[in-house]
């Protein structure tokens, strides 16, 4: 890195927000002036960065001429009134919501997976961020197909309520509340109560029978890994759990990998921990991940009566370590290599 950055970010406020801020502070980005900004309610509010008070400002007046990139964590309808503004003023942008991220002029990023991907910003000056399943996914993916190619990806995840943001972390804990004092739940962001409850339905449920968010992975996914016919077949269940995401993965490879292989590729990847063997009843769960930046790994094996299959277990933190993590990485190598 060349110098200091002037930076903005967009959604301060957010959990999401919250943890880019986090990792601007824990990473050492060389952050020059810093301006948080928000479309709605938070302008006025005071958030700490670095043992600082810093006080939201309002997007609406915000002159984006000041800064040289904005790392947007305020959902898809403020993405896409405001990237366009920052854009014209010159200045790069790292969206992390679904905004931009099928648009075929528009790089989508997961650092350590296609970090090449990120010189393609030159024609938008945008680079999307897939969602945190995606992305924690496709860090996993990517050891793995390099050694012995990739033919199919089945997937089950089970995602905690973190996912809808502070929305779903608070009716998580009013429903616990309301059922502990014999009271009435109520369903506000979700079409089913969740606490005590799993749904299997995360986002809209669309015409061929998928929801949203599964075929948000079958897409970036493909788009990511450049795979754009890969046979990906996603389950995406949200569960009564406030942080961290787990999956279930089953994938087959173009050529033999055993599990013991596949551990031992992963054991040398740095941000993947492998947690377990076959000989001990250890794996990782979703407490394991809070405040951890690594994709935990366990319960990996042979597939029975497939001799090119594999199946393991995976969480992560989807908030921390997933999409925040992933934006600051693509930053740091943006401003690494095109500043």
């Amino acid at each position: 890195m060349t110098g200091l950055v002037n930076v903005a970010v967009l959604g301060p406020t957010t959990l999401i927000g919250e943890a880019v801020l986090a990792q601007l502070a824990e990473r050492d980005f060389p952050v020059g002036k810093l301006y948080l900004l928000s479309p709605s309610l938070s302008v006025g509010d005071e958030v700490q960065f670095k043992q600082k008070d810093i006080t939201v400002l309002d997007a609406v007046s915000f002159d984006f001429n000041q800064v040289q990139l904005a790392i947007f964590a305020a959902g898809a309808e403020a993405a896409a009134h405001f990237a366009p503004i920052a854009v014209a003023a010159g200045c790069v942008v790292i969206d992390t919501s679904p905004q931009f991220r099928q648009e075929e002029d528009v790089p989508l990023v997961v650092a350590g997976v296609n970090s090449e991907c990120i010189a393609d910003y030159k024609a938008r000056r945008i680079i999307a961020c897939p969602n945190a399943a995606t992305t924690h996914l496709l860090l996993s993916l990517k050891p793995i197909m390099d050694a012995a190619g990739l033919t199919r990806v089945s997937v089950a995840t089970y995602q905690s309520v973190s996912g809808s943001g502070k929305a779903g972390v608070d009716e998580l804990a009013d429903q616990s509340r309301a059922i502990f004092n014999l009271t009435e739940t109520e369903n506000i962001v979700y079409p089913k109560r969740i606490s005590f409850n799993i749904l299997p339905q995360v986002g809209d449920l669309m015409d061929n029978g998928y929801s949203a968010e599964e075929m948000k992975m079958v897409e970036e996914t493909r788009k990511v890994l450049a795979m754009p016919n890969l046979a990906i077949n996603p389950t995406a269940v949200r569960v009564p759990v406030f942080y961290g995401h787990g999956q279930a993965v089953q994938i087959a490879t173009q050529r033999k990998l055993a599990a013991d292989a596949a551990v031992a590729i992963w054991q040398n990847v740095n941000g993947i921990s492998v947690v377990g063997s076959a000989e001990d009843a250890e794996y990782p769960t979703p407490i394991d991940t809070a405040g951890n930046d690594a994709i935990l790994i366990g319960r990996v094996r042979d597939a029975i009566g497939d001799d090119l299959g594999l199946n393991y277990w995976l969480v992560a933190d989807n908030i921390h370590a997933g999409t925040a993590l992933n934006s600051v990485r693509i930053a740091e190598k943006w401003v690494a290599e095109f500043i």
